[in-house]
C-alpha cells in the first residue's frame, strides 16, 4: 500500500540583484551546485539538514520536523526549467508512507510523465500507516505523527525558498493518502490549487468509514485511537473530509475510483499485477474488496459535492483493483486538473 555534485558555476534561477531571476534554462542551479537557494526555517524551528543530489533532476532532502523531533527524507524531482520559479505538486505515497517498494518511484512511470512538466515533485518518505493527520498521542508501534503540522506549516514555506517555488500548490495521493489529500486543503485554506484524491475513502466517522480507517491504522500495528481517539470522539467527525466538503469549495477536484472487479491491469504477470498466481490471487482478493469499499466511499462523496453544487472531475470506472496500474492511469488523467490549479499547460 545520493551523491553531491560539485559546485558549478552556472547561476541559473538564482535571484538576481533586481530581484527578479537569471533566464536562462540550462542546468539546474540546485542540483548543479548541491545547495538549496537559501537556507530557511520555518517559524517552530523546522529546516533542511541535508541536500544529497542523485541526479541532474532529483535530489533528495532531509527536513528536519520540530512537531516530530526527527528528520523527513523529501524526494525531489525538479522542473524541467528552472529559469523562473515554479508551482509545486505534493505527490504522496499509500499506507506504506514510501517506506516500502510500493511507491510512485518503484511502481509507475511518474518520474518519467514528469520530466517534460515545469513543476516541483514533492514525495515525503515516512507517514506510513498514518493518514498524513496530527494524532493526539505517541503510538506504541507508529510514534509521533505530526504529518498535518508538517505538510502544512513546516515543510512548505522551506521548498518554497530553498527550491525558489512559486508558492502555487496541488497535492495528490492514492488509497490512504487519498483519504488525506482532502484532509489537508481543509486544515490549511489556500495553501492548494489542486487535489487529486485516487482511490480514498473520504469518510472517517460514520460506522463504515471509521472501520475502514481503523482497519488500515491497524494492519501497520498502530491504534486509531491515538489518532483520533475512540470512535465517539469529536476528533473523527472534525477531520471528516465528507463532513466538511463544504470546505472543498473553489479548489480544482479530480477523484477517482475503481469498481474492484478484474479490470486490464489484473492479468497473470502482467506489468502492474503481483507475481504469478498466488500474485494475481492476491491482487483480486484483497485488491478488489478494498477497492469496492473505497468506491462505496468515492460514490458517497460525489453525491455529497453535487448536493453542495461543488464542481469535481470524476473517473469513477467499472473495473479495477486497488492497485498501481489504475493509480498511475489516475494520475496521469489528473493532469489537466492538476496543472489548472498550477497554471500550467494541461
Amino acid at each position: 500500500m545520493a551523491a553531491v555534485a560539485g559546485v558549478a558555476a552556472v547561476l541559473v534561477g538564482f535571484p538576481a540583484a533586481s530581484g527578479g531571476f537569471l533566464a536562462s534554462a540550462s542546468a539546474d542551479p540546485i542540483t548543479s551546485s548541491g545547495k538549496l537557494l537559501a537556507s530557511p526555517r520555518s517559524s517552530d524551528g523546522s529546516h533542511v539538514a541535508e541536500v544529497a543530489v542523485r541526479d541532474g533532476r532529483n535530489l533528495t532532502l532531509q527536513v528536519y520536523s520540530a512537531a516530530m523531533g526527527k528528520n523527513i527524507e523529501i524526494q525531489v524531482q525538479r522542473p524541467a526549467d528552472t529559469s523562473v520559479p515554479r508551482p509545486t505538486l505534493y505527490l504522496l505515497n499509500g499506507a506504506g508512507g514510501g517506506e516500502d517498494e510500493a511507491t510512485w518511484q518503484e511502481q509507475t512511470d511518474a518520474a518519467q510523465f514528469f520530466d517534460d512538466k515545469n513543476v516541483n515533485v514533492i514525495t515525503p518518505v515516512g507517514g506510513k500507516w498514518s493518514y498524513y493527520t496530527d494524532w493526539r498521542a505517541r503510538d506504541p508501534v507508529l510514534g509521533v505523527n505530526k504529518w498535518k503540522t508538517f505538510l502544512t506549516e513546516e515543510l512548505p514555506p522551506l521548498i518554497d525558498s530553498g527550491l525558489g517555488a512559486n508558492g502555487t500548490n496541488a497535492i495528490a495521493g492514492l488509497s490512504m493518502s487519498g483519504t488525506s489529500v482532502l484532509q489537508l486543503p481543509i486544515a490549511a485554506p489556500g495553501l492548494y490549487k489542486s487535489v487529486g484524491a485516487y482511490s480514498g475513502c473520504a469518510q472517517i466517522s460514520d460506522p463504515v468509514g471509521y472501520n475502514f480507517a481503523n482497519t488500515v491504522v491497524a494492519l501497520g500495528g498502530g491504534d486509531s485511537a491515538n489518532m483520533y481517539g475512540p470512535q465517539d470522539d469529536p476528533m473523527w467527525a472534525a477531520n471528516d473530509p465528507y463532513v466538511h466538503a463544504d470546505q472543498l469549495r473553489g479548489l480544482n477536484l479530480f477523484i477517482s475510483d475503481g469498481s474492484g472487479m478484474p479490470g486490464r491491469w489484473d492479468k497473470l504477470n502482467g506489468p502492474h499485477t503481483l507475481p504469478g498466481v498466488i500474485g494475481l490471487a492476491n491482487q483480486l482478493a484483497v485488491g478488489g474488496p478494498i477497492e469496492a469499499a473505497s468506491n462505496y466511499c468515492t460514490h458517497n462523496l460525489q453525491n455529497r459535492l453535487n448536493q453542495l453544487g461543488i464542481p469535481a472531475t470524476y473517473d469513477i470506472q467499472g473495473s479495477g483493483t486497488h492497485s498501481w496500474g489504475y493509480w498511475e492511469d489516475a494520475l496521469k488523467a489528473s493532469w489537466p486538473v492538476l496543472a489548472q490549479g498550477l497554471g500550467l499547460p494541461a
